[in-house]
């Protein structure tokens, strides 16, 4: 069972504070996970080349993409794709198909969609953990702001599929956003946005999805749930 969001801030606030620590957010995977990340990595590639006849009987051209998304399910059995806009999932799952082929990379979703109602409980948590609303932007955006209602932004594991969507993403309009969050990706068909530091950088307190913020347009319709990682913007 996933630990719950109160549980993973538990691990992120210092003992001396009530803020995340950028550091453990960031933090380089033990040597042990590594090892585990690569067993998983030969497994999934296994598992979808062996998925293959049945995905050619499923869907014959669109066999290695159907058997491509069967293995990942696999692998990540919590992930839930519902409630992306079509075309963020579409490009979602052309670009870990890509992955997964063509250089072994697996690229798993641990949060995408959220209703207004549970952002902006994840908000006031992050409120009452940091202190003020300010000091909560940083990680956090609430319902009106966030990409995640609007059903375009991604929270994306492990840290080498991240890399992968970072150096690839932009042939599918998935671009990493702000400096303190590797994990999260957003789908804009306009064109790379400028790298913001933290969410709270992107949208003034007042502004909204959609509307001209400081040089940087939005258009269109903010974590990661991970232990050891954290999500929300």
């Amino acid at each position: 069972m996933r630990p719950s969001i109160p549980d993973r801030l538990d691990r992120l606030a210092p003992a001396r504070s009530g803020s995340p620590d950028p550091a453990e957010i960031g933090a380089t995977p033990a040597r042990s996970t590594r090892r585990r990340d690569r067993v998983y990595r030969i497994v999934t590639r296994v598992l979808a080349v062996l998925l293959l006849p049945v995905a050619f009987a499923a869907a014959p051209r669109r066999a290695r993409h159907v058997a491509c998304q069967w293995a990942l399910a696999a692998r990540f059995p919590a992930e839930n794709l519902h409630g992306l806009t079509p075309q963020t999932r579409a490009a979602f799952e052309a670009a870990r198909t890509r992955a997964l082929w063509r250089d072994g990379e697996l690229i798993g979703l641990t949060d995408g969609y959220r209703s207004a109602a549970r952002q902006e409980r994840l908000f006031a948590e992050m409120v009452r953990r940091t202190g003020s609303p300010q000091a909560a932007r940083l990680w956090i955006l609430p319902p009106h702001q966030s990409r995640h209602v609007a059903g375009t932004a991604l929270d994306v594991r492990p840290t080498e599929g991240a890399r992968w969507l970072e150096r690839h993403g932009g042939r599918y309009h998935l671009y990493r956003v702000y400096d303190n969050e590797w994990w999260h990706f957003e789908y804009r068909p306009e064109g790379a946005p400028a790298r913001l530091s933290h969410p709270g950088a992107s949208i003034p307190a007042r502004g909204r999805v959609g509307e001209p913020t400081g040089g940087w347009v939005t258009s269109g319709a903010a974590r990661h749930e991970r232990i050891g990682q954290w999500s929300p913007a």
